[in-house]
């Protein structure tokens, strides 16, 4: 999770109540649209829970359409025997009375909604274009699976077994994709040097692991690195660096006796020494000098990483790839590929929390409350383009959490509804009552571990510190 400061609290706070309002909202008007073309009288449309603080009535049945004090929720009231005395002339618009076909349809409506919402989300997204991360690979990890598969700085991905792909983005989530399905890949890549070469990228190191790690940190791909001479640009006041008397233009060559030749080599080995004493052979004009410096401690996502306070000096970027493009889709382009990205990230969700329920992956893997808001408030820091890119995300997992077989959720209803069809009739009220029970038992589980999750993320950096 993200060090949030206290200042930036109410921005983070505001941002996750905008997203899981309108989500919600977007759920509970696709119930209420599947309802009235159904027949079914509504009572009342209500944005948020607890004490209601506006409320109107309109259309010929005098719908009431309420907010309410705490933006996180909503619901759709029908007209129902079982919640109130009904009166003759209107039992054929009453929820209960309905076929068995028109309330799953009524059902299913809400978690649609959601999945419509991120198609349409991502339509607009790529319609629009936007400025977009070329997918161009890093130096891999040492001993990675990225190492072994021969994987080489600047090498900018073409194909996944035979897909395209464009952007950084499309990488990632395609990688993930077939993660979940097979245990290798075939990369079609081309070197700086131009050519085509193909790569075997192996994936099991995502199952051992539980997936609970960083998925690329696993398997050692890392973005494009730019091969920057080593020389130092700023001093940082009151850093290591400048209580070393370090100046711009130094250059490293050497750090505890290892040759240095990119500035990347020097912040992975500063990075890596937190708090312990090191040796660097500087360059400084003709004169060459050594220094020894202590990098400060600093938490990073939950990891101690040393800086000692220095900035590089702008070099000479010639021969290097781009890394950035603006993409942009055509009409019809971008509407299958919205369709495609949202079915895609349905499937993930559907696969991944499978494989937490067979425990193939962990279940710290599961997010709660606080971590959404972290993220919800680093998206719409980044710009309107990210932030819609989050809410679409979480509209589907929303749509898929819903749809699960869990009673007092969607999907808990329509596993009643086929148990009616089987049965031949409606379900007695001692068997709802009793699946109501075990519905919220393990609704309230599932939450209780995310927000554990989520307080490990939170806290697990102070106590291991």
């Amino acid at each position: 999770m993200s060090d949030l400061p206290l200042s930036d609290l109410p921005f983070y706070l505001g941002a996750f109540i905008l997203v899981l309002g309108v989500l919600v909202v977007v759920h509970e008007f696709g119930h209420f649209v599947a309802a009235r073309l159904c027949g079914v009288k509504i009572l009342r449309f209500c944005a948020g829970f607890g004490p209601i603080i506006w409320s109107r009535r309109y259309g010929p049945d005098q719908t009431e359409w309420s907010l309410s004090l705490l933006p996180l929720g909503g619901y759709v009231r029908m007209l129902d025997e079982r919640e109130g005395e009904v009166s003759a002339h209107e039992l054929h618009r009453a929820y209960n009375r309905q076929s068995v076909g028109r309330r799953s349809i009524i059902v299913v409506a809400g978690p649609l909604a959601n999945f419509l919402l991120a198609i349409l989300i991502y339509w607009g997204l790529f319609w629009h274009g936007s400025e977009e991360l070329r997918p161009v690979l890093g130096p891999p990890v040492a001993e990675s699976p990225a190492a072994r598969a021969g994987i080489a700085n600047g090498d900018r991905v073409l194909r996944v077994d035979g897909e395209a792909v464009q952007t950084w983005q499309d990488f990632q989530w395609l990688l993930l994709h077939k993660a979940t399905q097979q245990n290798s890949v075939e990369l079609e890549l081309q070197p700086l040097g131009g050519g085509r070469v193909f790569r075997h990228l192996a994936l099991g190191s995502l199952a051992e692991q539980g997936w609970e790690k960083d998925a690329f940190a696993s398997l050692g791909l890392r973005f494009y690195r730019p091969a920057i001479l080593p020389v130092v640009g700023g001093i940082q006041a009151g850093s290591p660096g400048a209580a070393a008397r370090l100046q711009a233009g130094d250059i490293f060559v050497a750090i505890d006796q290892k040759p240095i030749a990119t500035w990347d080599e020097v912040v992975e080995a500063i990075r890596q020494s937190p708090g312990q004493a090191m040796m660097f052979d500087m360059l400084r004009g003709a004169n060459r000098f050594q220094v020894q410096i202590t990098p400060q401690v600093i938490e990073e996502q939950g990891l101690r990483i040393g800086r000692i306070g220095v900035s590089v000096a702008e070099a000479s970027l010639e021969g290097q790839p781009e890394i950035k493009g603006f993409v942009r889709y055509g009409c019809l382009d971008a509407a299958l590929r919205a369709v495609r990205e949202t079915w895609d990230k349905s499937v993930f969700s559907l696969v991944m929390f499978g494989k937490m329920l067979t425990g193939e992956a962990s279940w710290k893997n599961l997010s709660g409350p606080v971590t959404i808001a972290d993220y919800a408030g680093q998206s719409a820091r980044l710009g309107l383009d990210y932030y819609l890119k989050f809410m679409a995300l979480v509209s589907i997992s929303l749509g898929i959490l819903n749809l699960l077989p869990i009673p007092v959720l969607d999907g808990g209803h329509l596993m009643y509804h086929a148990l009616e069809v089987i049965k031949g009739g409606p379900l007695s009220e001692r068997v709802m009552a009793w699946g109501q029970q075990i519905g919220l038992t393990l609704l309230f589980t599932l939450m209780a571990f995310a927000f554990f999750n989520d307080l490990s993320r939170l806290l697990g950096p102070l106590l291991n510190g």
